[in-house]
């Protein structure tokens, strides 16, 4: 299968739909590690792939070295998605998520807070980059 920033906006749309069932059944106001637990359930109910946890490991000048930095979750090898649960989201956070999809060069990530009253309209935000930029349309 050839990916396409077609199939990267629809899987997009698939995790956004299980962060919005996430928050439409547990609400605001909770840890965010309760939010990955169920956040991890909906994926698999919905049958993504994904990875959590994982330590990004990169390279300087040749030499690899532990950055001791760890995403949330990787769906489908494709978008990073990092879990908040948070009064508001610094411009920090979102700084290291575009750093997380350079260092593994994915194309997209989503930052998705779970402090809010709506996820769609005010709890996430989507970056893409130069990796999605070369995908092809469809």
């Amino acid at each position: 299968m050839q990916i396409t920033k077609k199939y990267v906006n629809d899987l997009t749309y698939k995790i956004l739909g299980c962060a919005i069932e996430v928050h439409k059944e547990m609400g605001p106001g909770l840890l965010e590690k309760t939010y990955k637990q169920c956040f991890l359930i909906e994926l698999s109910l919905e049958g993504l792939n994904f990875k959590k946890q994982k330590r990004i490991l990169t390279s300087y000048k040749g030499n690899e070295i532990d950055t001791e930095l760890r995403y949330d979750v990787l769906v489908e090898d494709l978008i990073v998605v990092e879990l908040k649960a948070k009064e508001s989201i610094p411009p920090v956070d979102f700084t290291k998520l575009k750093t997380y999809l350079r260092l593994l060069e994915k194309p997209k990530g989503i930052l998705i807070n779970f402090n809010c009253n709506h996820i769609f309209r005010e709890g996430q935000k989507t970056i893409v980059n130069e990796f999605y930029a070369l995908l092809p349309d469809v």
